[in-house]
């Protein structure tokens, strides 16, 4: 039934209109995400030392709680899957996607902080449903409200349930490798722990999570990227055939598959969904960050959004897939092995120790995925009930935690896969529809740089009531 109702909500008219949306942003700003590339990373290394004030976040913080979110087991594990369902041809169209994403990232950081708004406990907040419904207008509310029903279980599902199950089932397939004992119990016992942990951070508010995203994602995003380079540096000699295999099997997957994977179509589905699924570009969620952030001009903090996919697919992903490719190891074509297959790569170059240090990268991406969704989901579940749903909603969170160490891997990645298409309906319709605003935005700044003051809007707009 998942399959089915998955096969659905991936179709041509959903990756036509992701894509569709990433092409009309790219037209629309002149190609922004590629012109302000350098300026971009200019503008993050700057931030990286801007501190928070009483108002907010800041653009740094705001960064790393959206990478939080989105550098988590899909670059580890979704690329892998993503290699074996649709072949290496998929990285090609993951590549294609993350370029268009960046454009889309840029377009939802922007517009979250031009139509954010404060709430009744005078924090800002930010994201698809402020821009609907300050930017579309009130009876355009209930598509705020069908993308606040879809963010909370996305965040029980893609944030938790997945990040979960895929740290559990790591942690476990390393003991049994090591001859340690492992079992249901084992899995219960690293699922009661995680979901307390998370609900201790949960309650210390999105500041907490924001201070700590700053410092766990850049220490393991780089040692992680280390690790990569390490490998491709031993297997220097294997990077062309990787990079041609990419190429050549995102027009003819069969002649670098053997045939097992005979289908452009299915090679690019692949390749696209499981791109949304590690950067999230089209789905509105980091908006929801984003719009946190202590910024005057709304593009300063899109420049946030462009370096946010860049290094999530550009350089995480491809390093994950070059790593796979380079490796020599035989690929289960047709199979969504997910992160055994990355571990089985790096211990085929560097040793059976290298899943000592990937477990624990993973848990500290997919656990700080976790807290980063834990965000999203809360304020969505307050634009639903009010600011009062956010205790409630961190109790839900980690009930699931609990429970998603115990299911199946295949059973997560569908519901999670089938509820990222479904997220991104109502965000690529808000997208559409306030492109004019973001186009003026653009067309005014060009030529001009940044100011580099950071500080909170003037605007003194009170969250509206919970529609439900």
């Amino acid at each position: 039934m998942l399959n089915v109702i998955n096969s659905y909500v991936w179709g041509a008219p959903t990756l036509l209109l992701i894509l569709g949306v990433g092409i009309y942003l790219t037209v629309g700003t002149g190609a922004i995400q590629l012109r302000w590339l350098p300026k971009a990373l200019r503008h993050f290394f700057r931030r990286m030392i801007q501190p928070a004030n009483d108002d907010g976040i800041s653009p740094f913080q705001a960064l790393c709680t959206a990478l939080a979110a989105t550098v988590g087991t899909g670059n580890l594990a979704g690329v892998a899957g993503a290699i074996a369902l649709g072949g290496p041809g998929a990285i090609f169209w993951m590549w294609i996607c993350g370029i268009l994403g960046m454009v889309t990232k840029f377009a939802e950081a922007a517009l979250a902080v031009r139509f954010r708004v404060k709430n009744s406990n005078g924090e800002y907040v930010g994201g698809p449903m402020y821009m609907i419904e300050q930017g579309m207008g009130k009876h355009w509310r209930f598509l705020a409200v069908i993308y606040c029903f879809f963010g909370v279980v996305a965040s029980l599902g893609v944030g938790n349930a997945t990040q979960i199950n895929t740290v559990v089932r790591s942690a476990t397939d390393a003991m049994v490798f090591f001859g340690l004992r492992s079992g249901i119990r084992i899995q219960l016992t690293m699922g009661l722990a995680l979901a307390a942990l998370t609900l201790v951070l949960l309650l210390g508010g999105a500041k907490r999570i924001g201070r700590l995203a700053e410092r766990l994602v850049p220490i393991a995003s780089l040692c992680y990227i280390l690790l990569c380079v390490t490998v491709l540096t031993v297997n220097r000699e294997n990077l062309s055939w990787a990079l041609r295999a990419i190429v050549e099997g995102a027009f003819s997957p069969s002649a670098v598959t053997g045939g097992m994977v005979g289908s452009v179509f299915l090679t690019l589905r692949t390749g696209v969904s499981r791109g949304v699924f590690t950067h999230e570009a089209g789905m509105g969620t980091a908006s929801i960050a984003h719009g946190s952030a202590c910024v005057k001009d709304p593009l300063e903090q899109g420049m946030m959004g462009i370096v946010e996919v860049f290094l999530d697919t550009i350089v995480i992903c491809t390093m994950t897939a070059l790593v796979i490719l380079t490796s020599g190891i035989l690929i289960p074509y047709g199979a969504d092995i997910g992160i055994s297959l990355t571990s089985d790569a790096f211990s085929a170059v560097l040793g059976d120790w290298v899943r000592i240090p990937l477990a624990m990268f993973l848990c500290c991406f997919a656990f700080a995925t976790v807290l980063g969704w834990g965000v999203y989901g809360g304020r969505c579940a307050q634009y639903l009930f009010g600011t009062k749903a956010w205790i409630p909603f961190a109790v839900l969170h980690g009930i699931t935690a609990v429970i998603s160490s115990l299911l199946k891997t295949e059973t997560v990645w569908l519901v999670a896969e089938t509820v990222n298409g479904l997220m991104a309906l109502p965000n690529l319709v808000a997208l559409s529809a306030l492109s004019p605003v973001l186009f003026g935005l653009t067309k005014k700044s060009e030529g001009t740089r940044p100011s580099g003051r950071d500080h909170a809007p003037s605007s003194s707009r009170i969250e509206p009531s919970s529609p439900l």
